[in-house]
């Protein structure tokens, strides 16, 4: 269990002062100078050895992500893209760093703008975050204001800005080249890769694109070392993370962990419990909406970690940890999430475009059980169809979630269609 001294997020629930001045008092702002003083490249060394992995789902080395921008401009600017536009059903840790802790994620970008020599930062905050759009565009003045951004910034020498741009509430523009494209003014679609962002990202100019998690940390990496970070959590699943825990629970929260913490020892010592007891616990969604479903067999045992959850046939996505007990109608709830990406798709892959409606609707007729044992087959073939064939992972994430309830729940699929087709037999039989 992670003690009170390793903590990164001090205020995460909100019961200090959030401004500039409760953020000093806690640590932040204390040496940016110094730390910037080090050199780009001795802030990406830092990073990369500390083996912090990106927490926006996708868990790529955050300082290797860094080292791709290039080290020598060719007149374009640079910039830093913080992704907060946090859309995933279950997630909602980045909110409450905007509201509660906006002061590390400002540091965080002046950091890490002078580890990718990028001299501005956008921060892509989702359009219904209203106080956390608030709160943070008041911590960006304060910061302004205090002289830690913006020309010379902390007297350091450096130039940096920082601008907010608020979004329409598209569950797409989460994915980063989307977000690029909301940013430029054009429709929220994902872009073609390569060209990557670290070449051709925002305006045409090289990018980066993180979450504001995966930022927010940097500032107390760099002040208490690579290796205090390193040696929490697991190999190559280093430090903290914020996990939402939230569905059938005695007590919903947000809670920062260790890494490779044991899924039941995170809900029982956070979240209460297991609502009725562990014993009556159906399924874990472990990493957000769009991971496969696992069954209390494997959360029994599993570690709540990028590789663990990988080699269980899931993911650690966002860390949003979705409990249902034995009352959930688990093919409903699966429905309700196809449901959703249908409805969040850009249409412009034909995978995704027409999958996600055809994937809905069989969905929807299983629910009620009106369907044939064959068409179980065919559902998890088309998702393999769209599963790795779109631009973005959008329809990865469409397909996941089917495709952990047949893994795992097949015979309550079955069970499902059986019961209905008796109970239309003895309609027939009674007309």
């Amino acid at each position: 269990m992670l003690s009170d001294r390793d903590r990164i997020f001090t205020n995460l629930y909100g019961l200090h002062d959030w401004g500039l001045r409760g953020a000093r008092a806690r640590g932040d702002w204390d040496g940016t100078a110094a730390i910037i003083a080090r050199g780009r490249d001795a802030i990406v060394e830092e990073v990369k050895a500390s083996g912090l992995r990106g927490r926006g789902g996708a868990g790529f080395p955050t300082g290797l992500k860094w080292s791709f921008m290039p080290k020598q401009s060719d007149g374009r600017p640079s910039y830093l893209v913080i992704n907060a536009d946090e859309g995933e059903p279950g997630t909602c840790k980045d909110r409450d760093i905007l509201r509660y802790d906006p002061h590390k994620l400002i540091e965080g970008c002046l950091l890490a703008g002078t580890g990718m020599g990028a001299n501005a930062a956008y921060i892509y905050i989702r359009g219904e975050f209203h106080q956390e759009y608030r709160n943070l565009q008041a911590a960006i003045d304060e910061a302004y204001q205090a002289g830690l951004i913006g020309a010379n910034a902390c007297g350091s020498g450096f130039d940096f800005d920082i601008h907010v741009h608020r979004g329409a509430g598209a569950y797409i523009c989460g994915e980063e080249s989307a977000l690029l494209e909301s940013i430029e003014g054009k429709k929220g679609m994902p872009r073609m890769k390569p060209p990557f962002p670290a070449a051709i990202g925002l305006y045409g100019c090289p990018t980066t694109v993180n979450n504001v998690e995966t930022i927010a940390v940097v500032p107390t990496i760099l002040r208490r070392g690579a290796a205090w970070f390193s040696a929490l959590g697991r190999p190559k699943n280093t430090g903290t993370k914020i996990f939402c825990i939230s569905g059938h629970v005695n007590r919903p929260c947000n809670v920062e962990e260790e890494m490779g913490i044991p899924l039941r020892d995170l809900i029982e010592k956070h979240a209460g419990g297991v609502r009725g007891g562990w014993d009556n616990l159906l399924a874990i969604i472990p990493g957000g909406s769009s991971v496969p479903v696992l069954p209390k067999a494997i959360c029994d045992s599993v570690l709540m970690d990028y590789d663990s959850l990988r080699d269980a046939r899931s993911g650690l996505g966002t860390a949003a940890v979705i409990v249902m007990d034995r009352s959930t109608d688990l093919i409903r709830a699966i429905a309700r999430l196809s449901a959703f990406y249908k409805h969040e798709s850009c249409g412009q892959c034909t995978p995704c475009r027409e999958g996600t409606g055809w994937m809905m609707r069989v969905m929807n007729r299983l629910v009620e059980g009106r369907a044939e044992i064959a068409e179980i087959d065919l559902l998890e073939q088309v998702t393999r169809q769209v599963e790795g064939h779109t631009i973005c992972a959008l329809g990865d994430a469409a397909a996941w979630p089917i495709q952990g309830l047949l893994r795992h729940f097949r015979p309550m699929v079955e069970a499902r269609i059986a019961n209905y087709h008796s109970q239309d037999t003895r309609r027939v039989a009674a007309e």
